[in-house]
């Protein structure tokens, strides 16, 4: 038998909206939507300990770590992007929207640039030193989804909408494509090299895709998080693994699967949760995958008041037949 996951204790009081680890040591962030971000100390146990946390004044949507792991900085419902510095524990306002911030990332290779993307259809650059955005580009719908590697970031929005740039020249869209599942975007997320991303939908199925027009013949799509009883279920987060670069899908059906895109297979699932998973991270060297197991609004308020709500953090210790590819078959 397996050993269970490690439970974080002090989970949040609300729906966990995203997790991050950060990149220098084995400190894991929490968004929520009870308007805070907390932080957790991991130790090699798998035990936990709540180490700070701040607040916002809405439901906080999404939280990434600068690159020196030095600052987290969390987008929310309050319009605002907020940058917690660990050693001092001040808490700075370095983004502003006119509606909601959905994805905030660092850039690789700048030390201070942060991207921040917006259900007021835009996505700012901003310095976080500076006040003000160093460059912002319109958008055709609100960002869903984002995520950044290397010189590339891509954007999800409503209707579809995938969005692609080359860092190199931030401002300007290198590519505007619709996305190649039918249903709306729920997540995105680049992959390790730079060259491609995976999208998911709510409608159990994943979509990979590459950049480069000479790679086009490899994009594909499959699903997943359904049942036997076809049943569709959202895909809620993707995450690769830092090393190998394969990749998980949770789902709103409670699984988690790990995929090799390379050989197109399913390498393991781990065992079903009672509730959506909401959101997922690797830690730095992909030995840690942590999970937030929450309700996500996906049946409606009805269900939440009758099946009351659980908020737990997971930590899965992996392993490498949970991750490292196979041989194509």
């Amino acid at each position: 038998m397996e050993a269970p996951d490690f439970e974080v204790v002090s989970p949040p009081t609300d729906g966990i909206s995203s997790l991050a680890f950060s990149p220098q040591a084995e400190i894991l962030a929490a968004a929520s939507w009870d308007a805070a971000v907390r932080l957790y100390e991991v130790q090699p146990s798998g035990n936990t300990i709540p180490k700070a946390s701040y607040n916002h004044e809405g439901p906080v949507l999404c939280v990434d770590w600068s690159k020196d792991g030095n600052n987290v900085v969390s987008g929310g419902t309050d319009k605002a992007a907020r940058m917690y510095n660990i050693a001092t524990g001040q808490t700075t306002q370095v983004a502003a929207h006119d509606e909601a911030i959905k994805s905030v990332k660092f850039l690789d290779g700048q030390s201070n640039i942060l991207a921040t993307g917006s259900w007021d259809k835009t996505i700012k650059y901003w310095d976080t030193r500076s006040p003000t955005p160093v460059g912002t580009v319109q958008l055709p719908e609100r960002v869903y989804a984002m995520d950044t590697k290397n010189d590339l970031l891509v954007a999800a929005t409503a209707d579809r909408h995938v969005l692609i740039f080359n860092l190199n020249n931030p401002t300007t869209i290198f590519k505007q494509t619709i996305s190649p599942l039918k249903w709306q975007t729920r997540t995105i997320s680049c992959f390790i090299d730079g060259k491609g991303y995976a999208i998911g939908s709510i409608e159990g199925r994943v979509g990979i895709q590459y950049i480069d027009e000479k790679e086009i013949a490899k994009c594909f799509s499959f699903k997943c998080h359904r049942d036997d009883t076809k049943n569709v279920y959202s895909v809620n987060s993707i995450s690769f693994h830092p090393g190998y670069g394969t990749f998980a899908t949770a789902g709103a059906d409670g699984t988690i699967s790990f995929w090799d895109k390379d050989s197109k297979q399913r390498l393991k699932s781990l065992a079903k949760q009672n509730n959506t998973i909401a959101c997922t991270a690797f830690n730095r060297n992909g030995s840690i995958f942590a999970y937030g197991a929450s309700y996500d609004w996906t049946k409606g308020h009805k269900f939440y008041a009758n099946e009351g709500q659980i908020n737990k953090i997971l930590l899965h210790a992996v392993k490498d037949e949970d991750c490292k590819p196979r041989a194509k078959k």
